[in-house]
């Protein structure tokens, strides 16, 4: 489904990304894991268009992709966008509004009848359902995210870019989110893209871990290179057993040294 092909990127001649070569299939779960920094959100930008390569090619079914965000990829962040002025319900149904053409984004007639519907279903699925009629400011934190979820789901998107979406959340809610998440990513045939900090829950999560870091150092030009993917690792979500011990030994130094 995804090919990138010896990407990279760079701001100002200073390169954040090299080297990228990886391929992904339809319905994998991918999450991103690695020290501030290293381009793991700018690699979720570029797959959401609205970043571009520097350099190499990222594809979508064999064709680059395009260079502005499209219904086809839904995106979540940890700071929650919405607006306070709406409800729960008018929220999610300005997400249809906004992507018809037009100046004004409202919807009239048997279209916002059925963007209606949409909401309401979609709201309902995330765990919404009781909370229609509610504003941003009366929702918990979970409640906020679950919101953005299904703004993100509205358009029935083939891609899910989750940019750190619960690492704000206390402990418990975050475990329900992480439920949501897989049983949302199940039943929509999603292809995921989640960046975390947190390792376990990236082993918890994916079907494949990436770790992003810089493999070439000069102390002279501390910016003269740019992260890369040094591992790439497929965990058998079937089983949803915990990551291996000896893996996350290995690997969690590594991010506290980089990290440092």
């Amino acid at each position: 489904m995804i090919e990138v092909k010896n990407v990279g990127k760079s701001y100002d001649g200073n390169p954040v990304l090299e080297r990228l070569n990886v391929t992904v299939a339809e319905g994998e779960f991918v999450t991103l894991v690695g020290a501030s920094g290293c381009g793991k959100s700018t690699f979720l930008k570029m797959l959401l268009g609205t970043e571009s390569p520097t350099s190499g090619e990222l594809l979508l079914d064999g064709k680059p992709i395009a260079s502005e965000p499209g219904p086809d990829r839904g995106i979540v962040f940890q700071q929650y966008s919405v607006f306070p002025h709406m409800t729960v319900l008018e929220n999610v149904m300005a997400a249809v509004g906004f992507a018809q053409r037009g100046l004004t984004g409202y919807l009239f007639g048997s279209k916002r009848k059925q963007a209606r519907q949409d909401a309401e279903a979609i709201l309902t699925e995330v765990g919404l359902g009781h909370a229609l009629k509610k504003y941003p400011h009366e929702l918990s934190g979970g409640m906020k995210q679950r919101l953005a979820i299904a703004q993100a789901l509205l358009g029935k998107p083939r891609i899910l870019l989750l940019d750190e979406p619960f690492g704000a959340l206390d402990p418990g809610i975050r475990a329900d989110m992480h439920e949501l998440v897989l049983r949302l990513w199940q039943e929509h045939k999603l292809t995921i893209f989640m960046v975390t900090h947190d390792i376990k829950e990236g082993f918890h999560l994916g079907t494949r871990l990436w770790v992003f870091d810089k493999v070439r150092h000069d102390p002279h030009a501390p910016q003269a290179f740019g992260a890369t993917i040094t591992y790439d690792l497929p965990i058998d979500h079937r089983a949803r057993q915990p990551a291996p011990q000896t893996t996350e030994q290995t690997i969690a130094p590594l991010l506290a040294e980089a990290a440092s």
